[in-house]
């Protein structure tokens, strides 16, 4: 019988500091989404690259013990054992949303439901805190992360061409997921 390891999630505590950069690993990208405005409404392409490339984000320079036992942010991190393999890290916007600045997960659990319990924790934080949803910002170029929020209820809210000028990166893309019940 194969038996599915558990997967526990922990808020940040100052013995799991360390413990917060495993999650920062190389993710690939294989497109882009292209947006559009009409009428009001958001809507979006995906072109496929024609060679995926992999990347990896610097790793953040923060005071992680600013988001031990806060009230506005939080931060949780996925184990299992006493191995981490993701995190998500949620802000409390002043727009009322949950903010979430960043989620990952290792390579080796990707796509094996990790990211989906993270951004569950994300959301019940935010309900908890009466927010109105979740909000987060992803590049146009990381298709395969876009998919992942449209796939959970998130929707596209907008799209920036400055946000990122001198960069690599062409558009911001803001996703929001609205929580029906606060509304």
């Amino acid at each position: 019988m194969n038996l599915k390891p558990t997967i526990v999630l922990k808020p940040l505590s100052s013995e799991l500091i360390e413990d917060i950069r495993v999650t920062n690993e190389p993710f690939t990208l294989i497109g882009r989404i292209v947006p559009q405005l009409q009428n009001g409404k958001w809507s979006y392409e995906e072109q496929l690259f024609d060679e995926p490339k992999d990347i990896r984000f610097p790793d953040d320079q923060l005071n992680w013990e600013d988001y031990i036992d806060q009230e506005n942010k939080a931060l949780f991190l996925a184990y299992i054992g006493s191995t981490c393999i993701g995190q998500i890290r949620v802000v409390r916007d002043w727009t009322r949303f949950g903010y979430i600045e960043n989620i990952a997960t290792t390579r080796e659990y990707r796509r094996t439901g990790v990211s989906k319990l993270l951004l569950e924790r994300a959301e019940a934080w935010a309900k908890d805190k009466k927010l109105v949803g979740l909000s987060l910002e992803a590049q146009d170029d990381n298709l395969v992360a876009c998919r992942f929020y449209a796939k959970h209820g998130f929707v596209l809210g907008g799209a920036d061409l400055l946000k990122h000028t001198g960069s690599v990166i062409d558009t911001a893309l803001y996703w929001y997921k609205m929580f029906d019940e606060l509304s």
